[in-house]
Formats: structure tokens, C-alpha cells, sequence
């Protein structure tokens, strides 16, 4: 009687697994992208059960980014709206109350700059801007493109100090002690914004999808029902290359970002200059290609390519090394291709 019973059951359990198998949904690859948005190309991959629900959860991410953006916009300014730019505006004038979004950049920030003794500050808004603007006019008039004298660099340079970055948070306000500072988040925002919209959208039942801003990847989940981890490439610095995928990794709930010398630059005399600075030289680093650095935070990833591209080969070694879940690459000048310790476990040959 009891192996009866027992039977019975299972044959209910079975049964009932079954017809849960029949009746679940079929989830289907969606992917979306825009322009807009940081001034690069922003992708969406996700798998939803519906067009709908992909929908849904794409304008929740869109139109997310869209405020970080407008919040961390050091060019533009929006009605109603006190933005990164609002503060540079008023830098030795007066505290200027801002979003909370900004207040948490900031904070962020001047963490990253202590981790990163100094490679990744946002304060470097006044040596920043010297190398934009000969970097447009380069661009626009090439055979009169200059670079930008050492004494005028080293004169913005005494502008930089990132305590005088003052933040009340009790307030919520913004402001720079020197009036000749500004701040420029580039190096940090971008990621730090995918990341915090990832955090938003798994909030919201988002479980398995890929975030791309301009090469700024976040992982979440994996592929859909079948669990398969998602697959990023790596691009290659040669742009005519064969091969525009240098590595293809895996990537589960984990972020990747690269930072090279090959997107923005402008060509003096045959030379080429970037737009990643080292705050040492103030000049474009000189050390490596590029740097890939994978690790669970997209914020934290931004930060550390840019600081680890400032870094000698060595150098950034040993401070990957040091660090918890995270792993980088890096492509030498002479096209060499270095790992740190555990890269290549993600790497899908």
C-alpha cells in the first residue's frame, strides 16, 4: 500500500513537471540600439518572453541613461536641470545643489582616485580641456594642428587638486573651491552609469540581457533559458585587420571595458595623440595599445582601464594581481598580448 502511494505521487510530481515544462514561455533574442546617448552607440541584447516585455525594459534603460547623461554632460546644459557642467559653471562662486545621482558619482570618484593613487581624477577638468580643444581644431584645420605647449599644461595643472572638490551631502551640493577648476568625468561616468542602470533594471525583474555603452559591456544573467554565459569580443586595435575580434570571452554578471589609443586622436607632425592623459606627464600615455579589464562593477572597470593604461605593463600587473575578481589584458605596442593571472579561464577559444 505505501509503494503504492508512493508511486502515485510521483506520477503526480511528474506530471505536473511536465506540464510546467509544456506551459513555459519561450523567451526570444530582442536587441535594440541607439545613438544618442554619451555620445557613442548604445546596444541592448536581452532574452524576454515577449516584444513587449523587451520593450518595456529597453525604455527603462534608455531612458535612464538618458538622465545620467544629461546629469554628467560637461558641454551642455538642460532646463531645469544642474548637471556637471552647472558646477563648472559656478567653481569659485558658490555651492551648487545637484540630483543625488551626481552626488554618488562624485563620492565614487574620489574613491577610485585614492584606489588608483591619482591615475583616474576627475579634477583634471582644466588640463582635459586644453587637450580637447587642440584636439578639435587638429582635426578640423590638420595641417596646422598643434600640441598644446608644456607651460600652459603645467599652468592647468594647479588647478587639479581633487580636495577642492567640495561635496555636502547633507545639502546636496557641489562646489569648487578654485575658480579655474572643472571637473571632467569621462574617464569614470560612463561606466559608473551602465552600472548603476544594470542595478535598476535586474531590480525590475531584468534577468538576462547585455548592456553596451561604447564598448562599456554589463553582463546580466545569462543567455535565456538555455543558461549559456554570454559571449564579448575584444576588438582589435587594427582597424584593417583580418581579425576585428582580437578574443572572444565569457561573461556572466560581470562588466567589460576597454580603453585604447586608437578611437579619439589627432595627427601632429606624423604623431599621433590621444585623448587619455596621464595625470603624471599630462601628456597622452605612451605605455601600451590597450587595455580590457573584466570585473563584477562596470563603474569600477571604467575606472580601472583608464588608470592601468597610465601604468607601465609591470606596473599594472601587479596591481590587477592584487585586486578581488578582476582580471585584464592588455596589447603592447608592439602588438604583444599580456594577461593577468586568471584572464585567459574567460576567454572562448
Amino acid at each position: 500500500m505505501v509503494r503504492k502511494i508512493i508511486a502515485s505521487i510521483l506520477m503526480v510530481l511528474l506530471t505536473m513537471n511536465f506540464a510546467a515544462c509544456k506551459a513555459a514561455p519561450k523567451e526570444t533574442r530582442y536587441e535594440s540600439d541607439f545613438l544618442v546617448l554619451f555620445n557613442t552607440v548604445t546596444k541592448i541584447v536581452a532574452y524576454t518572453e515577449s516584444k513587449e516585455e523587451f520593450t518595456r525594459y529597453s525604455k527603462l534603460i534608455y531612458d535612464e541613461l538618458k538622465e545620467y547623461h544629461e546629469l554628467y554632460d560637461i558641454y551642455n546644459s538642460y532646463d531645469g536641470k544642474n548637471n556637471i557642467k552647472t558646477i563648472n559653471d559656478h567653481a569659485g562662486i558658490k555651492p551648487v545643489k545637484v540630483d543625488q545621482k551626481i552626488i554618488d558619482l562624485l563620492l565614487f570618484s574620489k574613491d577610485e582616485y585614492k584606489i588608483t593613487d591619482g591615475k583616474v581624477n576627475i579634477a583634471l577638468g582644466a588640463v582635459l580641456k586644453i587637450w580637447h580643444d587642440y584636439r578639435k581644431e587638429g582635426i578640423d584645420d590638420f595641417e596646422n594642428a598643434k600640441v598644446p605647449p608644456r607651460d600652459k599644461l603645467e599652468a592647468a595643472r594647479t588647478h587639479t587638486d581633487i580636495n577642492k572638490v567640495i561635496i555636502d551631502e547633507v545639502e546636496s551640493t557641489v562646489f569648487l573651491e578654485d575658480p579655474h577648476m572643472s571637473l571632467d568625468v569621462g574617464a569614470i561616468a560612463k561606466g559608473y552609469a551602465v552600472e548603476q542602470v544594470a542595478k535598476l533594471a535586474i531590480e525590475n525583474g531584468f534577468e538576462s540581457g547585455l548592456i553596451s555603452v561604447g564598448g562599456n559591456v554589463r553582463a546580466i544573467g545569462h543567455k535565456g533559458q538555455s543558461k549559456e554565459v554570454w559571449n564579448v569580443g575584444i576588438q582589435n586595435p587594427e582597424k584593417d585587420a583580418a581579425q576585428p575580434i582580437l578574443k572572444v570571452v565569457y561573461l556572466s554578471d560581470m562588466s567589460l571595458v576597454t580603453s585604447g589609443n586608437y578611437e579619439r586622436y589627432y595627427t601632429v607632425d606624423g604623431k599621433k595623440y590621444h585623448h587619455i592623459i596621464d595625470t603624471e606627464t599630462l601628456f597622452p600615455s605612451e605605455y601600451v595599445t590597450a587595455v580590457t579589464i573584466i570585473c563584477p562593477d562596470s563603474g569600477v572597470a571604467d575606472s580601472l582601464s583608464t588608470a592601468v593604461f597610465n601604468m607601465s605593463f609591470e606596473e599594472g600587473l601587479a596591481f590587477i594581481d592584487d585586486l578581488p575578481d578582476t582580471e585584464a589584458v592588455w596589447i603592447l605596442n608592439n602588438g604583444d598580448i599580456k594577461y593577468s593571472a586568471h584572464f585567459k579561464d574567460l576567454i572562448k577559444e
